[in-house]
């Protein structure tokens, strides 16, 4: 893997996509165990997340269904605070499990929401799966049930996460180079 830039930013590899797709499966393999003949809905946060939620959701060896959600609190390189459901959930969620697919947690404070706004559907269960975990930079109360990497609270692209819509097709994930943007 080499360097990429993008809006003038270095990146350097971080995670290779061979060490994503891994991790895919076993937490794959979890989903499975624990959701056998229960038919849960994965509720795939948009944009970042749809790479991960399409293997997860293909790796799945149970009957599950698939919901989309889109969510908003970024701006270039940093959270706003706030948050936007852009396009909402329109599954019926009442009395099922619903498992949450996201690219990744940082502050927490999007997922905090949408979980709360999720659990007045009434769900059986509610699990969160992040690709990424960002523990340093976490200002609400989330502890993901799933989590492909815990990583320092580092800028990422690549794989889904972006840099103002771009980045997001790259196979592999990659980290803000602060000795090349220095």
């Amino acid at each position: 893997m080499k360097k990429v830039t993008y809006n003038g930013l270095t990146f350097k590899p971080f995670i290779s996509s061979q060490q994503i797709a891994q991790r895919i499966e076993e937490i794959a393999a979890d989903i499975t165990r624990k959701y056998s003949g229960r038919n849960p809905l994965i509720v795939c946060v948009l944009n970042g997340a749809f790479p991960f939620a399409a293997d997860l959701f293909r790796a799945l060896d149970c009957d599950a269904e698939i919901a989309f959600v889109r969510l908003s609190s970024y701006a270039g390189t940093e959270s706003t605070g706030e948050v936007r459901q852009v396009v909402g959930l329109t599954d019926p969620v009442e009395g099922r499990p619903v498992i949450v697919v996201e690219d990744i947690i940082d502050t927490g404070r999007t997922m905090e929401k949408f979980l709360a706004d999720l659990r007045r559907m009434n769900p059986s269960d509610v699990e969160v799966a992040t690709l990424l975990f960002k523990p340093e930079s976490l200002k609400a109360d989330i502890k993901p049930d799933y989590v492909g990497f815990t990583i320092p609270p580092a800028f990422i692209i690549g794989f889904g996460l972006d840099l103002d819509g771009k980045a997001r097709n790259l196979k592999d994930i990659y980290v803000l180079d602060d000795e090349a943007n220095a």
